[in-house]
């Protein structure tokens, strides 16, 4: 089964660079994605905020980057233990 997300997005919220018990650096970001799309033929204007997370050498490039910046960032989506809204996990950034 595939789970691979690939979304162009400004980072709209970082909150500090944290450090798992493990001692894995992390941050949690909120990202918001706006764009032109096709459905049923039809032009639409979508809007999409999503919570994401990034472990280790990317937590440390993405803690960075400033707030507003444009990204085009590659991961998939799990559920946290304690949550119900999935979250993207980034695995990966390429700058617009």
């Amino acid at each position: 089964m595939e789970n691979r997300v690939v979304l162009t997005a400004c980072i709209a919220e970082a909150e500090s660079l944290r450090y798992t018990p493990a001692g894995l650096p992390a941050i949690n970001l909120r990202l918001e994605h706006e764009s032109q799309q096709t459905e049923a033929g039809h032009p639409r204007a979508v809007k999409a905020a999503i919570k994401a997370v990034a472990f280790g050498a990317m937590a440390e490039r993405l803690a960075r980057q400033n707030i507003g910046s444009l990204w085009t960032f590659s991961g998939f989506l799990a559920t946290p233990r304690n949550g119900k809204n999935a979250v993207l996990h980034i695995q990966d950034i390429q700058q617009n």
